[in-house]
């Protein structure tokens, strides 16, 4: 676990990305430095081209955390991300479910398990089982689909700062803040002394995470105000895709080089 003590010497802010398959996990590991990949429910809409987040079964997750798990295992480097792991819509909603849907993530190869909203009564219970948590507080799209900014009332932000100090009491090791002013961010990141990550929520978090195919560019219609595009992702596969079709068309592919 890192501490805010730890950060604090450093100045290193965490690095987390989301990643849902073994090809993928490969590069986040061979990239070098990302301290978390998140097998997030978000693969329900960039994976699965659904509406949100809620279709998305334990089940699901399992199979898409292992396959991570191979990805990274397989990349040959020693120092691999730590693998975080969403429990979908419905699987903790009381104490023995949430202790069940978690180990299970574990055993498919999870080291933290991370959970949306206020649910303390849940963490506790986690925390007691020896079960790593991260929380995720702010917009949380297991439960808000209008995605625009939290926490801009003063009686939200003291709800969110309430809920941020109880989840940490109740045993989150880390705390997703998710679209919410900067200087809320800055506030909660200040009084914990667990790690924030941010998403939308300003520089001042302890460290930042995106979702892997937003920051790649892989859907340019996707244009949120937090994202920063790393890469044209959509046109470099474009072309590519195109190139392929036309060396087929045109008989220049398989080459002498290609073939047996």
């Amino acid at each position: 676990m890192v501490d805010k003590g730890q950060l604090a010497a450093t100045e290193t802010p965490l690095t987390m990305v989301t990643c849902y398959d073994a090809s993928f996990a490969r590069l986040c590991a061979k990239a070098g430095g990302l301290d978390y990949v998140l097998v997030g429910d978000s693969m329900g809409m960039v994976v699965y081209g659904q509406e949100n987040t809620n279709g998305v079964s334990l089940r699901q997750m399992m199979e898409h955390v292992a396959a991570v798990k191979r990805g990274l295992q397989n990349s040959g480097e020693k120092i691999l991300p730590i693998i975080i792991a969403d429990m979908p819509a419905g699987t903790y909603e009381f104490p023995e479910e949430a202790i069940d849907s978690a180990n299970k993530l574990i055993e498919a190869g999870a080291e933290i398990v991370k959970l949306e909203g206020p649910v303390t009564e849940v963490v506790a219970a986690l925390d007691t089982e020896g079960i790593r948590v991260c929380g995720h507080i702010g917009l949380t799209p297991q439960s808000i689909h209008d995605y625009k900014l939290q926490g801009k009332t003063p009686e939200d932000a003291n709800r969110l700062f309430r809920e941020a100090k109880e989840l940490e009491l109740a045993g989150v090791e880390l705390l997703v803040l998710e679209m919410i002013p900067r200087s809320l961010a800055a506030g909660i990141t200040n009084a914990l002394k667990i790690p924030t990550i941010g998403i939308g929520a300003g520089p001042e978090c302890s460290g930042q995470v995106l979702v892997l195919y937003d920051l790649l560019g892989l859907n340019l219609k996707f244009q949120p105000r937090f994202l920063k595009r790393f890469a044209d992702g959509e046109l470099w596969v474009e072309e590519a895709l195109r190139s392929y079709r036309d060396e087929v068309v045109r008989r220049d592919f398989p080459s002498k080089e290609n073939s047996f």
